[in-house]
């Protein structure tokens, strides 16, 4: 799917990215923790996040992650902005809670990037 279309389905607003709408995505991750998204997200996914600092930025870079998509209505700290801009990910803006954004996305072909952890290793 196009992020083009992600901006669709989540009647998203781009903040960062405009020129980047035609990248393809095929699965996302969730998650406010940063840790979590480090250990489980994959290279070219979405990243579903009400954080809005740099740190979100930095991860996301680290990852390589397609594009960043704030949740809730939150918008970008000036500072964070900055940095996407000179890294070029794309961040979106959207007014539904990251549950319903998951499953907006979930319901139109986008999968997570593991469907559950092991017990032993909190791996999948």
């Amino acid at each position: 799917m196009k992020l083009r279309e992600v901006k669709e389905i989540l009647d998203a607003e781009v903040i960062i990215g405009e020129d980047k709408l035609d990248l393809e995505v095929k699965t996302a991750f969730g998650a406010d923790l940063m840790s979590d998204v480090l250990a489980f997200a994959k290279a070219g996914s979405l990243l579903l996040t009400g954080l809005t600092n740099d740190q979100v930025i930095r991860t996301a870079d680290i990852l390589d992650i397609a594009a960043i998509i704030m949740v809730r209505g939150k918008r970008p700290a000036s500072e964070a902005i900055v940095l996407a801009k000179g890294l070029k990910i794309p961040i979106l803006t959207t007014k539904y809670i990251l549950f319903e954004t998951a499953g907006r996305l979930y319901a139109k072909g986008i999968v997570g990037c593991l469907e559950k952890v092991d017990n032993a290793s909190g791996r999948n």
